[in-house]
């Protein structure tokens, strides 16, 4: 492999493990505040890819419009989640809770097979974010892949500066540790948990619009990002963003060389790592934090 190529494969790593990030930190946000564990959580990326697909003939050239509406959809479809369904969930078991949104995994399927069929669709980028840009003389590469990594880095900035520098952040971070006491305190709990939640369907959904038009929009594509989005989790630490994001970087650069070097193992490489680092580290890479 010359220098190019192995650049290229770096800066696909990355930007595979920060679309990986944005899954896996909404899913860090349901689970480490709320304690939920959410099975439907790759159904709001495919949520979101699908949303890519119907919404990327409307907007035309205005992508990144499409983004905002589409995740604001997405965050609107969530709180009505989580009055509807999730708030039902805080004091039940694990069991009922994987039960539950197995269920709800079930009921997304059966819907977007009514609403769109099961045909594999694509979702064409536009033409401001086409082509390759030279990166200095060594190699080129495509800019919606560029576009899409720094707009992952930029979303990641934003969800950091909302949970450790405003009021609401304060909160969030508050209703992590003690919910009772922030309660107490006279804290809209109820308010809060269906934000955060909210929060959570946007992030997933927002990485599906994201990846839309760089890979297909098919039927049960949310099925392979839950479960590497949970390997992400409990790599990073269960309730760290921080390790979500260094857990993302890992499990890409693991991903995208595995597929590179070693095409027939590629699949359990991802999972190799994660039971190499809980042998050493049984609580994750990072303890819980934000």
């Amino acid at each position: 492999m010359d220098l190019a190529t192995f650049a290229v494969q770096c800066l696909n790593a990355v930007q595979y493990g920060l679309l990986l990030f944005l899954v896996a930190s909404g899913l860090t946000l349901i689970f480490g505040i709320m304690g939920v564990i959410n099975l439907a959580h790759g159904s709001f990326y495919m949520l979101g890819a699908y949303l890519a697909f119907g919404l990327a003939p409307l907007f035309g050239q205005n992508f990144v419009l499409m983004l905002v509406c589409g995740t604001l959809l997405a965050a609107l479809f969530g709180y009505l989640l989580e009055w509807a369904f999730f708030s039902y969930l805080y004091q039940r078991d694990h069991l009922q809770q994987v039960l539950m949104t197995w269920a709800l995994i079930l009921v997304f399927e059966e819907l977007r097979s009514m609403l769109v069929g099961n045909d594999v669709h694509g979702v064409k980028a536009p033409d401001w974010l086409a082509g390759t840009v030279a990166l200095g003389e060594l190699m080129t590469y495509p800019v919606y892949r560029l576009f899409a990594s720094l707009a992952c880095l930029a979303i990641g900035a934003a969800l950091w500066f909302t949970v450790n520098r405003t009021r609401l952040g304060m909160m969030i971070r508050a209703g992590a540790s003690n919910r009772d006491m922030v309660r107490g305190l006279g804290i809209p709990i109820t308010w809060l948990y269906r934000v955060v939640f909210a929060g959570g369907v946007a992030l997933a959904a927002l990485a599906g619009m994201i990846a839309a038009p760089m890979s297909s929009v098919y039927p049960g594509m949310g099925g392979h990002v839950l479960i590497v989005s949970f390997v992400v989790v409990v790599i990073g630490g269960i309730g760290s963003i921080p390790g979500a994001l260094v857990a993302a970087l890992l499990v890409g650069l693991v991903d995208t060389f595995g597929k590179v070097f070693f095409a027939e193992l590629s699949g359990i490489g991802v999972y190799l790592l994660m039971a190499v680092i809980l042998v050493w580290r049984p609580e994750g890479l990072m303890r819980k934090g934000w």
